[in-house]
């Protein structure tokens, strides 16, 4: 089980309290702390990323002992990406409609990418079937995402099928649900403050420390659980 902190665009254009995101994250158990590059990230406006931050970003991250991740929303921001070297991609929902020739250049790094499929709604995956460096995220682009716009979730997530789940719901339920029926990648939006009132509105619906450490906790052993039950793989030592 991958877990991913979305720190996002909740540090609000301050970037001390982005540090402090990710320290907080590390401490909560998170296994990636993720940012997005290229999105509200003209000059002068909250998201502005450029190289030097970025790698001020991983920097920080590498302190915390914790990945750093980013989202790649257009192609200046996979170039800045590129020289940060993260060990591995997520591409957004609206990019896989919208810039699906990035996504194809990024995939061509090679490296493990994880593609959510919000804004997918085809029945084919966009860009063949899932391999090891290719994973597939179910994802609801509803901010927040409310328990019936949660319907069609996989009944079992899988490695050639889709591999993880990408959550906007209040709470950490949503995601406690995916790990019980077998995924291996839990994306959550990160706040330390759910009432602030951000112009993107993902406060209210990310998790708190205290959330993130209750998803690292409860779903480790649920998530090994879903393995032993479904007979993917036996846990170390083999099933009791």
């Amino acid at each position: 089980m991958l877990l991913v902190a979305e720190i996002g665009l909740n540090h609000e254009g301050n970037f001390d309290l982005a540090y402090e995101l990710i320290g907080q994250a590390s401490r909560a158990g998170a296994d990636i702390a993720k940012f997005q590059f290229g999105w509200r990230c003209e000059p002068g406006e909250m998201n502005c990323i450029d190289a030097e931050l970025a790698h001020q970003l991983k920097r920080w991250c590498q302190w915390w002992d914790i990945e750093f991740m980013a989202s790649v929303i257009n192609e200046q921001a996979f170039e800045m990406a590129v020289t940060v070297d993260p060990d591995r991609y997520k591409i957004a929902s609206r990019t896989v409609v919208e810039k699906p020739r990035l996504v194809e250049a990024v995939l061509a790094e090679g490296k493990e990418t994880f593609v959510s499929l919000g804004w997918w709604e085809e029945d084919e995956f966009p860009f063949g079937e899932p391999t090891d460096r290719l994973r597939y995220i179910f994802c609801r682009s509803n901010y927040p995402t409310y328990p019936r716009q949660l319907r069609g979730m996989p009944r079992q997530f899988s490695e050639d099928g889709l591999y993880g789940y990408s959550d906007h719901m209040h709470g950490i339920e949503g995601c406690l649900l995916a790990l019980s029926r077998g995924a291996k990648f839990i994306e959550k939006h990160f706040t330390l403050d759910k009432t602030i009132q951000g112009v993107h509105g993902d406060h209210v619906l990310s998790a708190t420390p205290r959330e993130l450490r209750q998803i690292a906790e409860l779903g480790r052993p649920l998530s090994r659980l879903a393995d032993a039950v479904d007979g993917h793989r036996n846990a170390p030592g083999g099933v009791p």
